[in-house]
């Protein structure tokens, strides 16, 4: 059984916002993240979704130390980074690479893709200039574009052919751990599954291991092993992809599952979308007790927002922090609002898996 290669523990997040001008003085905090928990096995893609402000992006900068978390640790490969020192992080870092979002800002327009995907390379002091030449032409093969363009500039190349530049420059140092921070979402649907493919193909190939964030939950079950939904900073549900998608617990889960696009036209229209009503709450302010109470159709006055609902276990490796679990898959938007059965609290919560 694979080891794990990353383990997040309890990880918070708070940016201080502050009121003054010359004598700043604190008023309160956005909680981005909220006390994350999680552990991602080597070789193993672990896919996390959730709305625009659940604090996905900023999970993925704490795992890779562009942010100093509030709480927390984060163990990878058998060592704690949460508070090493910069020099102390330089040979992590050769261990752990990033794909950014938006292929267009994610190149310097001034340097060429020669030197982009050598960068890394030479900051680390990895081999001569014709042999980081060379690696840099091969990396470019390999990601699926021609060796010859080396010494082009980004404004070349169309999107997704900049996307494949940020794989080949994440590629560079061999790295154990990449973060793709919604690598796809900014290109076409056909591009999409190109790339998609490529990132498949070389976990195969190199045994990578990828933290996978999106928004589209089709493109998650196609690429992950595992899904991690977050809420307003805090895990709402955590499954195998199978499980997760055809047996859902968290309602929120439930919505997002409801809100994808189905091939059949004759099933999209028969399908009765699972609607929330209101508003993200403000991570300034986050609702008591389970944060997605003021949403919840299935939300119980004196339970749900009084009591925060701990991460209840649905079986192997799926747990979801619901009071009231949704039972059965699909259902349909009255069943959706009738509260079930409550669940018992686990006797000791701790680590997920």
């Amino acid at each position: 059984m694979a080891e794990d290669l990353l383990v997040v523990d309890d990880v918070k997040k708070h940016f201080p916002v502050t009121r003054g001008i010359i004598f700043q003085k604190q008023v309160g905090a956005v909680k981005a993240v909220d006390g994350v928990s999680f552990s991602v096995k080597s070789g193993e893609t672990l896919g996390i979704v959730g709305e625009s402000g659940c604090g996905k992006s900023t999970l993925a900068r704490l795992v890779m130390r562009l942010l100093d978390p509030t709480d927390g640790k984060i163990v990878f490969d058998g060592r704690d980074i949460t508070r090493l020192s910069r020099q102390a992080m330089r040979p992590v870092r050769r261990e752990m690479m990033m794909i950014f979002q938006d292929p267009y800002a994610s190149l310097n327009p001034r340097k060429r893709v020669g030197f982009t995907v050598a960068e890394a390379l030479e900051v680390h002091k990895l081999g001569t200039p014709a042999e980081v030449k060379r690696r840099v032409q091969e990396l470019l093969e390999i990601v699926g574009l021609n060796p010859e363009h080396y010494n082009r500039f980004p404004h070349e190349f169309s999107g997704g052919q900049r996307q494949r530049i940020g794989v080949a420059r994440a590629l560079a140092i061999s790295p154990k751990l990449i973060v793709c921070d919604e690598p796809v979402s900014a290109l076409d649907v056909s591009v999409q599954a190109q790339v998609l493919n490529l990132l498949e193909d070389l976990q195969q190939e190199f045994g990578l291991t990828y933290v996978f964030i999106a928004h589209d939950l089709n493109v998650v079950r196609h690429i992950s092993d595992r899904v991690l939904v977050m809420y307003l900073g805090k895990i709402a549900e955590l499954a195998p992809k199978t499980e997760l998608y055809e047996n859902p617990k968290h309602p929120y889960t439930g919505a997002l599952l409801s809100a994808v696009p189905i091939a059949d036209p004759e099933r999209g229209r028969a399908r009765e979308p699972l609607v929330l009503e209101g508003d993200v709450p403000s991570p300034l302010n986050p609702p008591s007790a389970c944060n997605f109470h003021p949403r919840c159709p299935r939300f119980q006055e004196g339970h749900c927002d009084v009591e925060e609902p701990p991460l209840y276990s649905f079986g192997a490796e799926h747990v979801a922090a619901c009071h009231y679990p949704l039972e059965g898959w699909p259902l349909d938007a009255q069943e959706f609002k009738r509260p079930g059965r409550a669940v018992e609290a686990p006797k000791e919560p701790g680590l997920v898996s």
